[in-house]
């Protein structure tokens, strides 16, 4: 594959996405960018947003296989990852896949179920199977997860684990449109457009091209300048007084593969600065838990992430 072919791919993709997804500009580029970096998304938002649309326009653009689980409070471990099922027939149990053998999952509301069924994710996002019964079957690739949870404080949902976060490569935010955009989205649907019915989409790509667009942004060229700067911005977490829990390496690692994605992206074949800068806060934000002193006086993550990312100077790379 050439950079070419990438940066072109990737930009047939988000603009198919954009047909039906109004005015998710980094929303439809993080779900990409996290996609072809071998990662997991998280979408924070209030219902009502297209978190769930998203997520089904990129599976028919990407051509992946695509299930949906929604999350409550009674869902259990093996409502996602399937169970045995004893047969009268063949006198033993077979094994019913549940809705995680996909290749793109999307989990609903994520945070309305508790924590040990959030956690029946885990081991498929980190090592790509699932076990049961002491069997260890292997997922679909590509593998993606993108979960979408209402905020934390909403009533009836619970906080995600601290080890699940840190499985997820970005959390992304969705706020509320600008009048301007929530007056088309408005029209399209006055026009007759179907959030459930998105037949007007086309596969821009499949499986496989995913697969080879994954294996091609890591071999992106990254200078130890810029390793230097990505892992300074990490350990900065670590050091500011405002922050109780710092990100750990898989957070520098993370930003090392956005970074190398958006380099792709742009038909570079090396990562610069300014490739890195974009991602910090979505690689960042669900990774570090501020003091409550801090907490109470009204900083934010992200708040605590955009100085950190102005203090850091910013390497020069040699010509």
């Amino acid at each position: 594959m050439e950079n070419t072919t990438f940066a072109q791919t990737f930009a047939r993709m988000k603009q198919e996405m954009a047909r039906v997804v109004v005015g998710q500009d980094a929303l439809l580029e993080g779900v990409l960018v996290a996609t072809l970096a071998k990662g997991h998304v998280l979408v924070e938002g209030a219902p009502g947003l297209g978190k769930t649309l998203v997520a089904r326009s990129f599976a028919i653009v990407s051509g992946c296989s695509f299930k949906r689980i929604q999350f409550t409070p009674d869902l259990m471990p093996s409502d996602i990852t399937g169970s045995s099922v004893y047969s009268r027939e063949q006198g033993t149990f077979t094994f019913v896949p549940g809705p995680i053998f996909a290749q793109l999952l999307l989990a609903d509301e994520i945070n309305r179920a508790p924590a040990k069924t959030q956690s029946a994710l885990l081991e498929g996002m980190q090592d790509h199977q699932v076990t049961g019964d002491g069997t260890s079957r292997a997922l679909p690739a590509p593998f993606v997860v993108v979960a979408t949870q209402n905020p934390v404080e909403s009533q009836g949902t619970y906080p995600l684990p601290e080890a699940q976060l840190d499985r997820f490569l970005f959390k992304l935010t969705v706020g509320d449109p600008t009048p301007e955009v929530e007056r088309t989205i408005v029209r399209h649907h006055a026009d007759g457009f179907d959030p459930t019915d998105l037949r007007a989409l086309q596969a821009v790509t499949s499986p496989n091209e995913i697969a080879a667009m994954q294996l091609f942004a890591q071999g992106i060229r990254i200078d130890d300048a810029v390793v230097a700067y990505i892992v300074e911005l990490v350990r900065r977490t670590r050091d500011d007084k405002s922050i109780e829990l710092g990100a750990s390496p898989r957070a520098s690692i993370a930003l090392l593969k956005a970074a190398q994605v958006i380099a792709a992206s742009e038909g570079r074949t090396f990562v610069t600065p300014d490739d890195v800068k974009p991602m910090v806060a979505a690689v960042l934000r669900h990774r570090v838990m501020l003091h409550p002193d801090a907490q109470l006086q009204g900083v934010t993550a992200d708040d605590r992430i955009a100085e950190i990312v102005r203090g850091v100077p910013v390497p020069r790379l040699a010509a």
